[in-house]
């Protein structure tokens, strides 16, 4: 009776060894990527120092010309993209790409708004507003803006899409031609921590 005992007890000690040989590469891979992080950054886009760019008096004015300013939209996490009047597909492409991302947030697509920041005096394509209809546009001046929003080398402001946290602060540059799923963990990810507490 006692070989029977020490017979199943090794057995199950040998079942044990062998399941924790087989969950051991699962459990590793949880834990560099959730506590690790290996390389310190699990984020798609440039995390900028919002004190270095202070939102700046912008000139803005809606499409009809009545005065607006940015900061009119504080309150609400900002995806912004800036780009001529004339919009053309790389343009369409984001405006189209920011409505997406918006809408993938779920219940919390609320506390997400989208604007554009228009640069010259090109007039905006009717079809295009009602295309994107709930996307803020702006007209506002080139000049303020180039002073203000950073660029990654070789390229150009209406390269990238930029978010701005509810106090205004400019806070994440998305790169050229950015890939819209890892761009949408992103925002989820901000949207999260930001929620806490």
């Amino acid at each position: 009776m006692e070989k029977i005992d020490k017979r199943t007890s090794a057995g199950r000690w040998k079942l044990f060894a062998v399941l924790a040989v087989c969950a051991a590469p699962m459990v590793f891979s949880y834990l560099a990527y959730y506590v690790i992080k290996p390389g310190g950054r699990t984020n798609y886009g440039t995390i900028l120092d919002s004190r270095l760019y202070p939102m700046p008096k912008l000139g803005g004015s809606l499409l009809g010309g009545e005065a607006k300013e940015l900061d009119s939209y504080s309150g609400k996490w900002l995806l912004l993209q800036v780009d001529s009047g004339a919009c053309a597909a790389p343009c369409q492409k984001k405006l189209y790409d920011m409505r997406q991302l918006r809408l993938t947030q779920g219940k919390e697509m609320d506390r997400l708004e989208r604007v554009w920041l228009i640069t010259d005096n090109q007039p905006v394509d009717t079809v295009l507003i009602r295309a994107f209809d709930g996307t803020r546009m702006l007209k506002v001046d080139l000049t303020a803006l180039k002073k203000w929003l950073p660029t990654e080398e070789n390229t150009q402001l209406n390269d990238h899409i930029f978010m701005i946290d509810p106090r205004g602060n400019l806070m994440m540059r998305f790169p050229k031609d950015a890939d819209p799923q890892k761009m949408k963990k992103d925002i989820a990810k901000l949207l999260r921590a930001s929620a806490i507490g």
